[in-house]
């Protein structure tokens, strides 16, 4: 079989869909409304989905990796938002380096972990 794919977008959930929205637009994603309820965020090429839904043990075990060009670039950039001082719940984890390459994360508003990555 052979997949001839052009993106692939995760649908992600939102405890409280407005703030979450707004927590992505402030980390530089670009919003497109689809319906009230649902939008779809863009960082170049890259798309995923949010939704106002919210089951806990769904969003506390989501998790997405996005690959970016420099960590340590990517986390100082991501520092100086101060998110988790504008959201309840945010948290910022500093970049490590592991024998693959190097990631940080972010929890969003909701729980959903991010990975911000580099492969070596």
């Amino acid at each position: 079989m052979q997949h001839k794919g052009k993106s692939i977008r995760p649908f992600i959930g939102a405890k409280d869909f407005e703030i979450s929205r707004q927590f992505y637009r402030d980390l530089g994603f670009e919003e497109n409304v689809i319906f009230h309820n649902m939008s779809v965020f863009h960082s170049g090429a890259l798309s995923f989905y949010l939704q106002a839904y919210y089951v806990k043990d769904w969003v506390d075990n989501t998790m997405v990796f996005m690959e970016v060009e420099d960590t340590e670039r990517f986390y100082n950039e991501l520092k100086v938002l101060n998110l988790p001082e504008k959201y309840d719940g945010v948290k910022v984890v500093p970049v490590r380096t592991l024998d693959w390459g190097k990631e940080c994360f972010v929890h969003d508003p909701s729980g959903v972990l991010w990975h911000f990555g580099e492969f070596f």
